[in-house]
């Protein structure tokens, strides 16, 4: 009586392991037929701006073969945002097999009672040029400022022209780390040393009495020169570095699929 009834845990058991899989597996969405690049089921995006990042990422993997998918989901089904990412990316085989140089960009909404959240997972061959550090920068720098203020087109689009650019070589994530890092107010902001300049002189030349409302100090410099100035280094990071561009063109026919790539398990995201 007991073996049977032994037998029979054990066929539960195993009967509930691979159900359970079952079900976990089809909580992942299916690659898209016809495939595309940006996949909204949250329906967060209007046509307009899906078409407009799809022409972008159809371009840049036409012209250089990665692979970069954005994927809003209403739910991750009780997962981590990391595993979540992982077991999609591995599922649609974001990228070309071999070179594994997909990168996926997932998206799961904020609502009444859940935080949003976000993530960004490279491939295995894009782990040394985007490495975790800096998918958790382009989350910080790039993408979240935009969706706290419900600007969630301006946040990918921003996040897939930088990670185009890491992509092409045109700058290194150290240099894009230090870039974001400046802009992003860590450290002592350029306009604020300008701004504490500008008070020290008006509180000189006040003392001199030498100054009116047009020049700051008897040196000379205009109040609007001056303000300007404390403008410009301020500084902002809107999806490119240095003066390059991650935009791509509009040029190109539609996305042929998913080339087979695979997923390591590198990547950062964040909330909001």
């Amino acid at each position: 009586m007991r073996n049977r009834f032994s037998k029979l845990l054990a066929l539960a058991v195993i009967f509930f392991t691979v159900n359970s899989g079952f079900i976990f597996a089809q909580e992942i969405p299916d690659r898209p037929n016809p495939p595309r690049l940006v996949n909204d089921f949250a329906g967060l995006l209007t046509a307009n701006e899906i078409n407009s990042l799809e022409r972008k990422l159809v371009s840049f993997n036409d012209s250089t073969t990665t692979q970069i998918a954005i994927v809003i989901v209403n739910t991750l089904s009780g997962y981590d945002k990391s595993d979540y990412a992982q077991r999609l990316g591995e599922k649609w085989g974001i990228g070309q097999k071999g070179s594994n140089n997909g990168v996926l960009i997932l998206v799961k909404p904020k609502t009444s009672d859940s935080n949003g959240e976000v993530f960004i997972a490279p491939g295995y061959g894009l782990e040394g040029v985007i490495p975790d550090i800096t998918c958790g920068e382009i989350v910080d720098y790039e993408i979240l400022p935009s969706f706290r203020i419900d600007d969630y087109f301006g946040g990918l689009n921003n996040a897939t022209s930088t990670i185009m650019s890491l992509a092409r070589g045109e700058f290194s994530a150290e240099q894009y780390g230090m870039s974001g890092r400046k802009s992003s107010g860590k450290g002592m902001p350029v306009g604020f040393i300008i701004f504490i300049i500008i008070i020290i002189i008006a509180v000189v030349s006040g003392k001199k009495g030498g100054s009116n409302n047009k020049n700051i100090s008897s040196g000379g410099l205009p109040l609007w020169l001056l303000l300007s100035m404390m403008n410009s280094g301020r500084g902002s990071h809107s999806g490119s570095w240095g003066g390059f561009s991650g935009g791509g063109s509009s040029g190109g026919g539609g996305f042929g699929g998913f080339g087979g790539g695979s997923f390591g398990g590198g990547g950062a995201g964040g909330s909001w």
